[in-house]
């Protein structure tokens, strides 16, 4: 399911660069169409979820919990069909959406059927939908370990050995067959970097701190939207979904490189590409439309924007940096991974899923990431997530 996920996204995004391609192409016409199929999407997405499946709405991440802390009841099977085209169509669209939430939610159900057809006990049926919920997580990044930590430290909160052995080999499983689909190679991909030296530890400091006071602001930025969102429930959530849609066509047509899940802006960011003075205004649009992105209800997550944003920081912290302490050897790739990690856990009090997710998401054959972005990898990681965090 996660990696079926992966491919329609991968089309979807392919599909809408076609579009803007051939609308510039022929004018005033090519820009309606553009803004009324992004705006129909996101508002067929917004229609699935409202009538047929509102737990799927946003990231889903929070009904999992609720599921797994026995606070609500599983939703319908049928969520897994909606939840995923709606992923699609809404992601297609532009909208600034991740596709985790989806897959740890379509995971999460799939347990969920599969436990009904064996007769599994609710304890053992909570076991299968941590397990799967973590297999999504782990097929929507290319991380399995991830995928285990992110379980026990986000969606139960604590450690259970049940669910630790059952997520540890269902995000296995998920990991081989989705490397069978789509490739095993790591999601993004990053140039090898040399150790970096003893005296940038304040650095990372600095990094840190200035990563959680963006987390708040991050975090009171989606509660605005979503608040504003709630003030005008008296118009349709399509209606408003449609609005969205079509500014994101509008953006698409103008900046087609910085819509969607933003991916490639991601990965731009961390070949050391971007001017200087560029980066803060990606990271202020990226801030607002994501937050407006995720108030329209489609289904989506918000891990995936936030390593844009943490990238963004990250590198334009290490590009200063090192114009200011040219003899340190500062690299601002290394900031720029570091910072996605930071972020994430400023944003969502998750430091160890951070930390591992990014080792694994930028690994190669030979070493984890952290290797080589310090001698001692606790340092540079552990140092900048601590300050995140507080």
């Amino acid at each position: 399911m996660g990696a079926l996920f992966r491919l329609s996204l991968v089309h979807a995004d392919r599909l809408r660069g076609d579009l803007v391609a051939w609308a510039h192409g022929v004018g005033l016409a090519g820009f309606l169409i553009l803004t009324t199929t992004c705006s129909a999407a996101t508002a067929i997405a917004s229609l699935l979820v409202r009538r047929y499946s509102p737990f799927s709405s946003g990231s889903g991440i929070t009904h999992v919990e609720a599921v797994l802390a026995g606070e609500l009841a599983q939703a319908r099977f049928r969520l897994i069909p909606l939840t995923f085209f709606g992923g699609v169509l809404a992601i297609g669209a532009g909208l600034a959406l991740g596709p985790e939430g989806p897959s740890v939610q379509m995971g999460a159900s799939v347990a969920h059927l599969v436990g009904k057809l064996f007769r599994r006990d609710w304890k053992d049926c909570r076991v299968l939908l941590g397990a799967c919920a973590g297999a999504g997580f782990a097929a929507a990044f290319n991380a399995p370990i991830a995928g285990v930590v992110s379980v026990l430290e986000e969606l139960v909160g604590h450690f259970e050995t049940r669910i630790a052995v059952a997520a540890l080999g269902a995000s296995a499983a998920a990991i081989w067959l989705a490397s069978v689909i789509v490739g095993g190679s790591p999601v993004l991909h990053i140039e090898p970097l040399s150790p970096s030296r003893f005296g940038t530890a304040p650095c990372y400091l600095v990094l840190g701190v200035l990563m959680g006071l963006l987390g708040v602001v991050y975090n009171s930025t989606i509660k605005g939207a979503l608040v504003v969102g709630d003030r005008l429930a008296w118009l349709l959530v399509e209606v408003r979904a449609a609005i969205i849609g079509a500014g994101a066509g509008m953006l698409g047509w103008f900046m087609p490189g910085l819509i969607g899940s933003g991916e490639a802006i991601t990965q731009h960011a961390l070949g050391g590409g971007g001017a200087l003075g560029i980066i803060p205004l990606i990271f202020l649009f990226r801030l607002g439309f994501g937050a407006v992105s995720y108030a329209s209800g489609a289904p989506g997550g918000l891990l995936a924007p936030m390593l844009v944003l943490g990238s963004q920081v990250g590198l334009f912290v290490g590009t200063i940096t090192s114009l200011a302490f040219p003899r340190l050897g500062i690299q601002p790739v290394a900031f720029a991974v570091v910072g996605t990690a930071a972020f994430f856990t400023a944003v969502a009090r998750r430091p160890l899923t951070s930390i591992i997710l990014v080792t694994e998401r930028w690994r190669d054959d030979r070493f984890f990431f952290f290797a080589r972005v310090w001698r001692y990898p606790s340092s540079s990681c552990v140092g900048a997530h601590t300050a995140a965090s507080i």
